[in-house]
């Protein structure tokens, strides 16, 4: 709804019909104000009121905003049109913006398994660890800012913007208006929409900032100081929420934080002379995955008011004549040139560390991708939590590169949780710790406390050029209990006890490719728990050297949505040392020479690829293909491919739609699945799949009988929330004509 105050625009009318009559010319052409206020995701419908006055080619002469109105507002003062903000805002990532991660495909490859695995993660400060602020850094919400207003990267001063600008925050120190208007654009938007106790707050000129929307939310008295005559007012704000509705802490938090600005907005109103009021209760200030649809209701808004502001272009043009409409106001400037560098914050690492691991070189011409992705690399090793760059100017036309970089804690105990049929309920505890032993290193060590018990350590050492070379010493035991299954009943338990531990020598020319060599000693003990008729009991171990490839595009840990991984392995087994013996009801069988296992030497290969291909706006087409081959490989035994469930849980498992974990047992095999997920609405997914499955190519086991072809079915929900995707799944499979349910929550050890 918008509602327009008519006894100011009349007053325009009848100035503007008096003096036309009177052939006088008037003083000045009157100035256009334009105010937008703050309102979180709210603020994204402002880009339809711009729409509505970029049609009615009515020129803005001045603009004020606070919070995502300072953000919507200062883009169109710069130089965007109304029509480029709204292309930048449907294609934006909000999700990865507004957290405290970076993309995957920014982290180094040895880095992309734990990143964004842990519920928490608890930094180790001042010798004890502490809780977590909650504050978000945004470090790639600093890195988009940066690319956008990269046009304008050597103008300090706001007042010289195509359209002269100024934003509000808050000093924290006195709680008093900071009208912002000169100094780095890019600190002063991120001031200015610094939440209490959503975002960090900011350092600007000297001054300690956070939201200007606490003290002065619509900032109309601001536009009106800069000179505009006739104030067009957009606000988004829903005002103070009503008692019964504030149900929980954060909630509380900003309702104490804007009581201040509720009482400024009773002045600031009336001030506006075409006061645009948006009625949006379905949405609030988070809502950003409705984004899309806050942005119809502002276009929608726009179209409304079209006339009005139609009417005020052609009235002003009929007594002042035409007045150009500004088109192309975003200043060429795509690259600057880096001639010196300043790194500030830097205490544990150094500064040619940091610059080193960016690969920046002097005197070269970069663009805002450039610098984005330069950062994003030193950022990828973990390393830091934080790092913003400015650009000041030179005499000679260059830039000096002003890095302002956060460290992270060297130590962290990080906790999560996983739910899932076959490993139970655990509770997964980590602690990772860089440089403990030796410089460039990362030390970590997992432990899954549940009705499963697993822990894993490691110890990844760069050697040289810290994203070339690497060293990874790893060791891990599984205690699991697993059932076994013949003819796809469940049959019989046993508990699995499973021990490894290896090294391997990797080189990693990008932080998404590695390849190297490597060698590993697995244990393996199985001991029935629920008897069957033929039971198998004793440990084999055995030595495997192998040489492997690994590359990993993808876009986000959870849920990607595009990008490509992929691991190759392909090796030799030495000979094996199995102490092992079939048994009928606890007894030895009679003829052992038809149980006997082979101790000789195979050659083995293994191959996991996963696809993900953005499809429209809310899908994503799913390809996945697994298998893997031992050559030579009929009585030889615990080494075989464990076929069955959703989700990868443990050694030597390839995933099928259609059947659990360890229903079958094969040499060699080949999985092909196709999906795909569609998001119903933010956080909610529908995943469909279908695979196919072959086996008993190339080598068949003499001890399993499996059929030589599988195909299988499963339709999955995903609720994507603090701990975890929650995945409620039903499977189906052609030859065992069975529907199965499989439930999985958070990420797996």
């Amino acid at each position: 709804m918008v509602v327009i105050k008519l006894y100011k625009p009349a007053l325009v009318w009848l100035f503007l019909l008096v003096q036309t009559a009177m052939a006088q010319p008037p003083a000045h052409r009157p100035k256009i104000g334009l105010t937008l206020s703050g309102g979180g995701a709210k603020g994204l419908a402002h880009i339809g009121i711009l729409k509505a006055i970029d049609s009615a080619g009515l020129n803005v002469d001045y603009i004020t905003g606070t919070s995502m109105g300072s953000i919507i507002g200062s883009l169109y003062a710069i130089g965007y049109s109304a029509d480029s903000i709204e292309k930048i805002t449907r294609s934006i990532d909000w999700d990865l913006l507004l957290s405290n991660q970076s993309s995957l495909r920014s982290i180094f490859l040895e880095e992309k398994d734990e990143y964004s695995k842990y519920v928490v993660e608890l930094p180790w400060q001042k010798n004890k660890f502490r809780l977590p602020s909650g504050l978000l850094q945004g470090q790639e919400l600093w890195l988009k800012f940066s690319e956008l207003y990269f046009p304008v990267h050597q103008q300090k001063d706001f007042s010289r913007f195509s359209i002269p600008f100024r934003c509000i925050g808050t000093d924290v120190g006195n709680g008093e208006a900071i009208v912002m208007k000169e100094g780095e654009i890019v600190s002063a938007i991120r001031s200015s929409m610094a939440i209490p106790s959503v975002f960090t707050a900011v350092d600007f000129n000297g001054k300690r900032m956070v939201d200007g929307g606490i003290v002065r939310n619509f900032p109309v008295r601001d536009v009106k100081e800069m000179g505009a005559d006739i104030v067009i007012g957009s606000n988004v704000a829903s005002g103070l929420l009503p008692s019964e509705r504030v149900r929980n802490a954060l909630q509380i938090l900003l309702q104490i934080a804007f009581f201040r600005e509720a009482e400024d907005a009773k002045t600031e109103v009336p001030q506006c002379d075409i006061y645009i009021p948006f009625k949006m209760e379905r949405f609030n200030m988070g809502s950003f995955g409705d984004g899309n649809a806050i942005l119809d209701t502002g276009i929608e808004v726009g179209r409304k008011l079209y006339p009005r502001f139609k009417k005020l272009a052609d009235s002003l043009n009929a007594l002042y004549g035409p007045d150009t409409l500004k088109i192309n106001r975003l200043p060429l400037v795509s690259s600057a040139i880096i001639s010196s560098y300043e790194v500030n914050g830097v205490d544990r690492t150094s500064k040619e560390f940091f610059v080193h691991t960016m690969d920046l070189e002097l005197n070269k011409s970069y663009t805002a991708k450039n610098l984005s992705n330069m950062v994003r690399q030193a950022y990828g090793t973990r390393y830091y939590s934080r790092i913003i760059y400015s650009l000041v100017p030179q005499p000679d036309g260059t830039s000096k590169i002003v890095f302002d970089v956060t460290e992270n804690p060297f130590t962290f105990a990080k906790l999560g949780i996983h739910y899932n049929r076959f490993t139970g309920i655990g509770v997964i505890v980590n602690l990772t710790a860089r440089n403990f032993f030796i410089t460039n290193s990362r030390s970590l060590v997992t432990v899954n406390i549940g009705e499963s018990f697993r822990i894993r350590g490691e110890h990844l050492q760069y050697l040289g050029r810290l994203k070339n070379f690497a060293l990874v010493a790893e060791t891990q035991f599984d205690r699991f209990d697993v059932n076994t299954y013949d003819q796809y009943k469940q049959d019989g338990l046993y508990k699995q006890n499973f021990f490894k531990f290896g090294e391997r020598f990797q080189f990693s020319p990008s932080r998404s490719f590695s390849t190297g060599i490597g060698h590993r000693f697995e244990w393996v003990h199985y001991t029935p728990k629920i008897s069957k008729g033929i039971e198998l009991k004793g440990s084999n171990s055995f030595n495997t050297v192998y040489g492997f490839v690994a590359y990993n595009s993808l876009d986000r840990a959870i849920l990607p949505k595009k990008g490509v991984k992929v691991y190759g392995e392909a090796g030799h087994v030495f000979e094996q040392h199995p102490k092992l013996n079939f048994l009928s009801n606890g007894e030895p069988l009679s003829d052992p020479d038809s149980t006997k296992f082979s101790t000789y030497p195979y050659l083995r290969t293994s191959l996991d690829v996963e696809s993900y291909i953005p499809f429209g706006r809310r899908a994503t087409l799913l390809l996945n293909g697994q298998g893997g081959i031992n050559f030579n490989y009929k009585r030889n035994v615990l080494n075989e491919f464990v076929i069955g469930g959703l989700t990868k849980l443990y050694r030597n498992q390839i995933t099928f739609a259609g059947l659990q974990e360890g229903t079958l047992y094969t040499p060699a095999v080949a999985m092909l699945q196709g999906g795909l997920r569609v998001m119903l609405f933010p956080n909610n997914y529908v995943t469909g799949k279908a695979n196919v499955l072959f086996t008993n190519f190339i080598t068949r086991s003499d001890f399993f009988q499996n059929p030589d072809f599988l195909s299988g079915y499963s339709l999955t929900y995903t609720y994507n929330f603090a701990l975890g995707p929650l995945e409620m799944s039903t499977m189906y499979c052609d030859q065992t004509k069975k529907l199965q349910w499989y439930i999985n929550l958070g990420i797996p050890f």
